[in-house]
């Protein structure tokens, strides 16, 4: 489902979803302070002498309960949930019921009966759906519940009943299990031990607790546990075929990525973690679609109760994504070298001249071997990836890399790099650009102890065979943190990052990764990172800390480079 709102009307929604959303926990801070008040005397008179019903203690609990709900839910309505909506109308009618029986409290009952009326009238901002089988879990939990505190309350009250001052057979233990459970009172029951009000206090827990735990799964965000279908693999092949033209469109095409695909013949390759729906790059398709193709993703994604980022974006849609509504922050810039102008000659290239000398004095050459590779080869690199993963205790990186898997392997070039005895040392897997005449590396992996030199060697070999190939350009992937926050009116977001790209070398040495790129010549092109707002920074961040590192909080980068 796709569609396209006016900046005008967007705001307008957006600014009425916020405001039911605070109306609604300022309701529910009502109804904790109305819990916590007393009764006026001359109200609950009357309500005693006409009221047939005695809730007037226990209604003090419902209504703690509910303006903790309330509290609860209005989070939820900000995120414009639409099983919060249902829930929230509930506890407002359960609320107005509750103020008016524990002490005709009607001042409350008013300003819950007038954000029903609103929550009414506005019921088709709240859209987003939740997890479906998380709904299913959280009824199921709630059933359960039932069906427990109903055989624990029974028999507690029918074994126990000397701890109370009535007598329980089957029936009336049910009936007050019942009650106690579903509207937090006790008519009549009074406990003349300690035990005894021990018992009736847990049903209380019971109930409250599995109650507020089925609320939670009610209104999650919606979980992305599926794989795109053969059929969506096909359509997104055939796309990025198309219309991919920068380093990352084959990349999208690996099987940790989940499709959004626009009317207009766009795709994005985006992964779901927690709440974040995070794209890499940008939309893939016709020019004149991207605008429609973000603005069909954003409200996807709202759907979903998922905030949309995209990651490694170029510039030139920066102004699509800024009329969405979304922000950007630089997070590095991509090397291009022109191969055309490459040369070992001059001074500027004499250290990598050097190097390529060396190698080849000692025996060292290069070769591309092309797809499909027998499974001896891919069997060797196997070991040589293995090797170089355990000499950083690191473990596959994923989402904006790819990683060691034989299939993908043999869909790519693989250069690699032998001794003078014709042991493989190193290698690369390369990945072309579609529609882009340029060529990028993917996996770079060599043995333990590699032979100082061997990288230059390497990538002057891998330009070498671009050049022979008819490629004009090689892609040196992102230089992650580098040449941002380098000017005072920068975001202070960039500054920060500029500090850890200039000093913590600690977990990564990105300004050295940046300096061995650098005197290749590159040409330099900023990427950034777009985000829904400041808030949703930190939840991002994580998102792309567990897409690269396969849900691994604590190893590995924030920014990944290539």
């Amino acid at each position: 489902m796709n569609k396209h709102f006016s900046l005008t009307q967007i705001s307008f929604e957006a600014i009425s979803v916020r405001a039911v959303a605070l109306m609604t926990a300022m309701m529910g801070m009502v109804n904790v302070l109305s819990a916590v008040t007393p009764s006026m005397h001359n109200r609950l008179r009357l309500l005693e002498k006409y009221s047939p019903l005695q809730v007037t203690h226990g209604g003090h609990l419902t209504s703690a309960l509910a303006g903790f709900a309330l509290l609860l839910l209005a989070a939820s309505l900000w995120r414009r949930k639409r099983v919060a909506w249902l829930l929230t109308v509930l506890v407002l009618i359960a609320s107005i019921i509750t103020h008016l029986l524990k002490g005709l409290d009607y001042e409350e009952a008013t300003l819950a009966f007038v954000l029903l009326m609103i929550l009414i009238a506005g019921r088709s901002h709240f859209h987003a759906r939740s997890d479906p089988p998380s709904i299913r879990q959280g009824l199921q939990t709630l059933f359960a519940a039932l069906g427990f505190t109903l055989l624990y309350g029974v028999i507690g009250f029918y074994l126990l009943d000397r701890h109370f001052r009535v007598s329980f057979g089957l029936w009336a233990a049910a009936r007050q299990t019942i009650v106690m459970f579903t509207q937090f009172y006790d008519p009549g029951l009074q406990p003349i031990t300690g035990f005894g009000r021990y018992f009736a206090d847990s049903i209380y827990v019971v109930g409250a607790v599995t109650t507020g735990y089925a609320l939670l799964l009610l209104i999650r965000p919606v979980l992305a546990r599926q794989h795109a279908s053969s059929a969506e693999r096909a359509r997104a092949w055939e796309i990025v075929q198309t219309y991919g033209q920068t380093s990352l469109a084959r990349l999208t095409l690996l099987d940790d990525k989940l499709y959004y695909f626009s009317p207009g013949g766009s795709v994005i390759a985006y992964t779901v973690k927690g709440r974040v729906a995070l794209a890499l790059g940008d939309p893939i398709g016709p020019r004149r679609d991207i605008s429609h193709c973000i603005d069909g993703f954003k409200y996807f994604c709202s759907l979903n109760d998922w905030l949309p980022a995209f990651y490694q974006t170029l510039p030139d849609h920066l102004k699509a994504y800024r009329k969405a509504g979304f922000r950007a922050i630089q997070i590095g810039q991509e090397g291009i070298v022109d191969l055309s102008k490459f040369s070992l000659m001059g001074g500027d290239a004499k250290s990598i001249r050097g190097s390529v000398n060396k190698m080849k004095r000692l025996g060292y050459s290069a070769e591309v071997l092309e797809p499909p590779h027998p499974g001896s080869l891919l069997n060797e690199l196997n070991e040589i990836s293995d090797e170089w993963l355990s000499a950083r205790n690191a473990s596959e990186m994923r989402f904006s890399v790819g990683w060691f898997d034989q299939a993908y392997l043999n869909t790519c070039p693989i250069l690699i790099v032998r001794d003078a005895g014709g042991r493989i040392e190193a290698f690369a897997n390369l990945i072309g650009e579609f529609q882009a005449d340029e060529v990028t590396v993917d996996m770079m992996r060599h043995r333990a102890g590699a032979e100082k030199g061997q990288m230059d060697f390497l990538f002057v070999s891998l330009f070498e065979w671009a050049k022979s190939k008819g490629y004009a350009r090689f892609n040196f992937g992102l230089s992650a943190l580098s040449g941002i926050g380098e000017e005072p009116e920068d975001p202070a977001i960039e500054r920060a990052l500029r500090f850890v790209f200039e000093h913590v070398k600690q977990f990564y040495n990105f300004k050295g990764l940046h300096g061995y790129k650098d005197k290749f010549g590159p040409i330099w092109s900023p990427r950034y990172l777009v985000y829904p707002n400041v808030p949703s920074l930190p939840a991002v961040g994580a998102a792309l800390i567990r897409a690269n590192t396969g849900d691994d909080l604590f190893g590995g980068y924030l920014f990944h480079p290539r």
